[in-house]
């Protein structure tokens, strides 16, 4: 195991004990991968719990799924993440995650309003939500294709989260910020009786220009 393939690894573990430890996923739930060379990708065990696993269990899988180095199998979601690796070359992290709050405004039909908060907007952009689909069969890489190249983040009904990143540290930070901001929708929701406006054009405009 090279160097580089010893960092990707921890910070793969990284991801998972931030997950475990903020309750945006439990038990076996979620899953974290990230590229490697050509054609190679880092990812999470099937069937572990997140806040177990260490550097060792991590698996290394080909494009064709097959596994290179590793025991176990590879997460069930890993044709989801190879379909982000294929359609977004500037992607190399991804965190599908059950974050409670975000996965409740999916059941709840409400879509998450990122223009609502200035920073989820800069950092995350428009979060859509993708439709629900049958967890680990090839219905949820078909029901998440229309919104990956043009998001770094996408609900899926009934069953969490996907954010992406340059990197697993910018894939887990979108997923957290994501959820910080719908405890503040919720509190909103209990306070004011109903979701705040979302900010104007000129107002996002004035974002971009701002932080450009």
């Amino acid at each position: 195991m090279d160097s580089r393939e010893l960092k990707a690894r921890e910070d793969v573990i990284w991801a998972c004990r931030k997950l475990a430890a903020g309750g945006l996923i439990a038990a076996s739930d979620g899953n974290v991968s990230c590229r490697l060379a050509d054609g190679l990708y880092l990812i999470t065990p099937s069937g572990r719990p997140k806040a177990e696993i260490d550097v060792h269990e991590l698996i290394v899988v080909k494009d064709t799924g097959a596994v290179v180095s590793g025991s176990g199998r590879p997460s069930s979601e890993f044709r989801l993440h190879l379909l982000v690796y294929q359609k977004r070359p500037d992607v190399h992290a991804v965190v599908h995650a059950h974050p409670p709050l975000l996965t409740a405004m999916t059941l709840a039909h409400v879509p998450f309003p990122a223009d609502v908060f200035p920073e989820v907007w800069l950092s995350v952009g428009p979060v859509p939500t993708a439709p629900y689909a049958t967890p680990s069969t090839d219905e949820v890489p078909r029901s998440v294709e229309p919104y990956v190249s043009g998001h770094n983040a996408v609900l899926l009904t009934r069953h969490g989260s996907l954010t992406m990143g340059c990197d697993v540290r910018q894939a887990y930070y979108r997923l957290e910020k994501m959820e910080h901001a719908a405890k503040s929708l919720l509190a909103a929701r209990v306070l004011g009786g109903r979701l705040p406006d979302p900010l104007s054009s000129e107002e996002l405009d004035r974002l971009r220009r701002a932080f450009s």
